[in-house]
């Protein structure tokens, strides 16, 4: 080991001596906030049945309390933990591990909070799990974890550039939200709420999704060329943007281009909205993604915007889940029941312009979404930084 790697893991300090385990039960049934954890290390509301379930065993959960799962053989490589950041206590399942700092004026629970996010803490408390049928990270294991406590007033400063950050992802999630309302809104204005199907405006009429739009149009790449690559854990369930994209050799899938649009057919990725907008992959180059995507393109100009709104809207969905096939668990749609989709179609100018209209309202999206990207990776950088 390198001298001045040795050097700094001298100052790596035990976290068992800056931690406590908190077992606080809910005998007197106060408290009904009912939380779980994610693998993204956040509190979120439980979705669990809690029919006729003893609610007076659940631990309480308080402000600048943690929780965390034991069990990391079935979370994806990640541990299952949160810091309780709002003060209205909440009720866990006893089978999380519920601890606080001892003393904050050594030890932020924010700036810890940030070390359980490094990748390598995921990774090290894998490794240090143990157990046959499913493998745990108890709390011996968690007190022995060793991690750099600089001063408290370092501490302050490196837990105010993170969430100086994270306020600004959230606010961008906010006016992504906001814009595609927005866009959903104009949607429904112009093709569902004021439209009566048997009087419609001069030269307007009654049509199919295929004759205005391009399903899975037909693009070629060498077997074996490396291209771009998209998978279905890339596709955003709000807003459009491509969270990740990858290289690979072509090894078949979906072809598509920029400003081509990304619908997911597979159930459950389709009634959660998983669409995307292409827009990040070199100029001209064709590339590819899983074989559940299906591909739009506007037949005879542009419609990215519009197309990426129809299939996220609850009209399309409902129509695209009720023309599902396949067996429990594994049902997606095929392209030809989008191609028969009816829809109403205006007048090519008019639909030009409700493209640009919807354009200025993804196109904002898109923007947002890049500057979360950014930002998360300056995130990701300064959670490393803390373990250098």
């Amino acid at each position: 080991m390198p001298e001045n790697s040795l050097m700094n893991k001298i100052h790596y300090k035990r976290l068992g001596d800056y931690i406590r385990e908190v077992d606080s039960r809910n005998r007197d049934l106060t408290v009904t906030r009912l939380l779980g954890v994610s693998i993204s290390k956040e509190f979120m509301p439980s979705i669990a049945n809690t029919i006729g379930t003893d609610m007076s065993s659940y631990k309480i959960v308080t402000r600048e309390q943690f929780a965390y799962g034991p069990v990391t053989s079935r979370n994806g490589d990640k541990v299952s933990i949160a810091l309780l950041s709002d003060d209205v206590p909440a009720i866990i399942s006893q089978a999380y591990t519920v601890f606080e700092v001892v003393d904050k004026t050594k030890l932020l629970p924010e700036y810890l909070m940030m070390w359980f996010r490094r990748p390598e803490f995921d990774r090290y408390a894998r490794y240090h799990s143990h157990g046959s049928a499913r493998e745990v990270f108890g709390w011996e294991e968690m007190c022995d974890v060793r991690l750099p406590i600089p001063p408290i007033s370092r501490q302050r400063e490196i837990v105010a550039e993170y969430e100086t950050l994270t306020r600004r992802i959230r606010l961008n999630e906010r006016l992504i939200s906001t814009l595609e309302s927005a866009a959903q809104t104009l949607y429904r204005r112009t093709f569902v709420d004021n439209i009566d199907p048997t009087h419609l405006p001069p030269g307007w009429r009654t049509g199919s999704l295929s004759e205005i739009a391009e399903i899975n149009p037909k693009l070629s790449i060498k077997k074996g060329e490396e291209v771009s690559f998209v998978e279905m854990d890339a596709l955003p369930t709000k807003g459009f943007f491509i969270q990740e994209i990858q290289r690979r050799d072509f090894s078949g899938g979906a072809k598509f281009q920029n400003g081509d649009v990304l619908f997911a057919r597979i159930t459950p990725c389709m009634e959660n909205g998983k669409v995307a907008v292409v827009s990040e992959i070199p100029q001209n180059e064709v590339a590819f993604g899983s074989t559940e995507f299906i591909v739009l393109r506007g037949r005879s100009f542009s419609l990215s915007s519009f197309l990426a709104t129809l299939v996220r809207s609850e009209e399309f969905r409902s129509y695209a889940k009720s023309h599902m096939k396949g067996t429990d668990g594994r049902q997606r749609v095929d392209s030809s029941a989008l191609e028969v989709y009816k829809i109403t179609i205006p007048p090519g100018d008019e639909l030009k312009l409700l493209e640009r209209k919807l354009s200025s309202l993804v196109g904002l999206s898109l923007t947002y979404m890049r500057e979360n990207k950014t930002l998360t990776k300056i995130q990701n950088l300064l959670l490393a930084k803390i373990g250098e």
